[in-house]
């Protein structure tokens, strides 16, 4: 059974529902989340492509929010400043290594009478797929071994989609500032990935 939903009327904009958080009503946090949850997952998703991933950025947004109720003296726009948490939640995540698994613990686990019956079809072609997975892991990579300044103009740019403008605006960049840096970074990524642009 689903959860009771939130009148998102009841604060008719953004000055609004910051004025109820910053009083401390219970249903402007209930609301924040509402309003604000499919963006910060959207997102997400689009950074990641991992479905898991993206919940995992949009759980620990929301958490680190909720943390920082007490000091919203200041703030100008509630979608910013979640946004701007959200992309250092996604850049956090990625600077994580990933797990190694060494080679006997794969033999072990792929033993023929310790794998699960087969029950979903595989994908019409699984070396596109493995590949494409691959891909995704390697820019992940590239991304995050990029220095901070070049890597949060990509993350907004590129994966977030926003325009040179709104991603002035939130590095408090100039626009040509955000252009030469876009410009570099893509020239790394382009040579940290040059094995798959033939």
């Amino acid at each position: 059974m689903p959860g009771p939903t939130m009148n998102l009327r009841i604060y008719a904009d953004e000055a609004a529902l910051l004025a109820g958080l910053q009083r401390r009503d219970p249903d402007a946090c209930t609301c924040l989340v509402q309003r604000f949850a499919p963006q910060v997952y959207a997102h997400a998703l689009r950074l990641t492509g991992a479905p898991d991933l993206a919940e995992s950025i949009l759980q620990t947004t929301f958490l680190t929010v909720c943390d920082a109720l007490s000091g919203l003296d200041g703030i100008s726009s509630l979608s910013t400043w979640i946004d701007q948490i959200a992309l250092n939640e996604s850049v956090q995540l990625l600077r994580r290594p990933t797990p190694q698994v060494a080679r006997d613990n794969w033999e072990e686990a792929l033993r023929p009478d310790r794998l699960p019956p087969q029950r979903v079809a595989w994908a019409p072609d699984p070396l596109h797929t493995a590949l494409e997975a691959e891909l995704r892991a390697e820019i992940a990579q590239a991304i995050a071994a990029l220095p901070e300044s070049l890597r949060l103009v990509v993350l907004l740019r590129d994966l977030q989609q926003r325009s040179t403008e709104e991603t002035a605006a939130q590095l408090g960049l100039s626009a040509g500032a955000v252009k030469v840096r876009l410009h570099r970074a893509r020239l790394r990524l382009r040579a940290a990935l040059s094995r798959y642009l033939v």
